[in-house]
């Protein structure tokens, strides 16, 4: 009895969901411009971008906490949805950003030089 119920509690823990696999609040936006319709501001993240990619379309940065994906301060490398969000901006560069889990991949998907 005990082990049935186990396997139940580890097939619903396998199963579920990651809690920011349940984002997807930012979809569409780009480079520079303003947050799409109901979206806040206050949903962009500050950084510093540290190293670019331009072929391999990833964009390493130094960013504070990301709320959205339960993340903490730290430096990582994220994917471009679109290779141009980066045009404009250099290794060095304070950024706010929006990033989100695409399709299982760390993706930023809105990204200006900050002001």
């Amino acid at each position: 009895m005990q082990r049935s119920i186990a396997t139940s509690l580890a097939l619903v823990f396998a199963l579920s969901p990651p809690p920011f696999a349940q984002h997807d609040n930012h979809a569409g936006m780009t480079s520079g411009a303003a947050p799409a319709s109901g979206t806040k501001a206050s949903a962009m993240t500050d950084g510093v971008v540290q190293r670019i990619d331009r072929q391999g379309g990833t964009v390493t940065i130094a960013h504070e906490p990301l709320a959205n994906l339960g993340m903490p301060k730290m430096t990582m490398t994220f994917q471009l949805k679109e290779r141009g969000l980066i045009d404009g901006i250099k290794e060095g560069s304070r950024v706010k950003f929006v990033a989100e889990n695409v399709n299982g991949a760390l993706t930023v998907v809105a990204l200006q030089t900050a002001k």
